[in-house]
């Protein structure tokens, strides 16, 4: 059974920062070929992809995030950061990890209906 689980959540002032992980365990797949991102989610609201990578590298950010937040990867571990710079009271919000067997769009944060395993969140507050 392919598991995914997030850590690293928190309470931060605004400005601060934190690292979230996530670990992938019972990956069946083989390592090539694999499409790993970063969702948010609050209540009552749609889940927006925030960050993905892929085993060929491409990397993609939505512009809310661009340029304060660094997704990165440790193969070798089975594991996926989200590094969190500048935080922001919007930025509040529970985050969620999530991978597919498949590589990942070229040029945009994949749509959630494109990854098939999902970890069950970490929640993120920054206040100001």
């Amino acid at each position: 059974e392919v598991q995914l689980v997030e850590s690293g959540g928190g309470s931060v002032q605004a400005g601060g920062s934190l690292r979230l992980s996530c670990v992938v365990s019972g990956w069946p797949y083989s390592t090539s070929g694999v499409c790993m991102a970063w969702f948010r989610q609050g209540s009552g609201s749609r889940r927006e992809g925030i960050a993905s990578i892929d085993s060929a590298g491409r990397i993609n950010y939505a512009d809310s995030v661009k340029g304060r937040f660094t997704i990165s990867r440790d193969n070798a571990k089975n594991s996926l950061f989200l590094l969190m710079n500048n935080l922001k009271p919007e930025d509040s919000d529970m985050y969620y990890c999530a991978a597919n067997p498949d590589v990942c769009g070229a040029d945009r944060v994949p749509y959630p209906a494109s990854l098939a395993y999902w970890g069950h969140g970490t929640q993120v507050t920054a206040s100001s």
